[in-house]
């Protein structure tokens, strides 16, 4: 097994960051990542439409597509440089554009979603939180090639390691790291991807909010461990001088009590517990009913 992840790695670690430039055009592995999530990500949100007949038309689902890119690319970028390095944007502001040399904030990624999936719930006329669960089970498989691509353009490489299966980064040393960012791709991106299609495919609706609540939680929780095997930023090193506290973990906190709280609302709401909540209603109604029905009676009733 250490055999076959040394092959991987060692094989992933020498591929070009550059799939081939066309005159002044250079096409990276990075946009391509982004192209195939954004694309996979679009028929798996399709496929769901139908299988959950929420009705939606291609032209709702383009609409959809279109604002989550837009939006989220921004946010993502925006994000990371505001949380990981400030001062140094502050001072290249124009290096913001760069998107191209790496540098996207997943956690920011997932504001902008909200963002933007308000805006297309209005446009498209459909519930937020069913968006949000048909976006968090395509989501997941977006990051494995994003995972993928960070590898190839040598970045987020993890802690010093003995395993085999090490990497030797050239911009972080001469000494061998764990491949974190191939980590990630497997809990992120493949595993957390996995769970949620078997969710979905389980039952036609989950109650609005439970499988976003899922995902969130998940994410969370895959991020923080992954983040024991990464090297923190060095320009943010461990915070608050510990020697394990990472930003990426301290963002992903929210993420899990959010998660939390969805699920919990989603399962306690009126999505999950509507028919009782209905046959209660009607209970009700009947003994109403059927009190009025005696009331009548004897009303009805001869005075003596």
């Amino acid at each position: 097994m250490a055999g076959i992840l040394e092959a991987i790695t060692h094989g992933l670690s020498k591929v070009n960051p550059t799939l081939f430039t066309l005159g002044p055009f250079t096409v990276r592995w990075y946009g391509i990542a982004y192209l195939v999530g954004f694309v996979v990500g679009y028929f798996i949100i399709s496929f769901l439409n139908k299988r959950w007949k929420l009705g939606m038309s291609g032209d709702d689902l383009l609409t959809l597509l279109l604002i989550l890119i837009v939006v989220c690319i921004v946010s993502s970028r925006l994000f990371y440089c505001i949380f990981y390095n400030p001062i140094y944007y502050l001072h290249n502001p124009l290096d913001i554009l760069k998107t191209w040399d790496g540098g996207m904030s997943f956690h920011g990624a997932i504001i902008g979603g909200v963002v933007a999936l308000l805006i297309a719930a209005r446009q498209i006329r459909q519930p937020f939180l069913r968006l949000a669960d048909l976006c968090a089970v395509a989501l997941p498989f977006g990051l494995f090639p994003g995972r993928i691509a960070n590898f190839i353009n040598g970045e987020l490489w993890g802690r010093v390691t003995k395993v085999a299966w090490g990497v030797v980064f050239p911009a972080a040393g001469p000494l061998p790291r764990h491949p974190s960012a191939l980590y990630e791709a497997v809990l992120e991106g493949l595993l957390l991807f996995a769970v949620m299609m078997v969710l979905a495919l389980r039952r036609r609706l989950w109650p609005r909010g439970f499988l976003a609540g899922t995902m969130m939680t998940l994410y969370g929780i895959f991020r923080i461990f992954g983040e024991f095997f990464r090297q923190p930023d060095a320009q943010l090193g461990f915070l608050f001088g510990t020697k394990w506290l990472t930003m990426g973990m301290l963002l992903s906190l929210p993420m899990i009590v959010a998660g939390l709280g969805l699920i919990v609302w989603a399962w306690k709401g009126e999505d999950w517990w509507g028919e009782r909540m209905i046959g209660r209603a009607a209970q009700v109604r009947r003994k109403g009913n059927k009190a009025d029905t005696e009331d009548t009676e004897e009303a009805t009733e001869p005075i003596e």
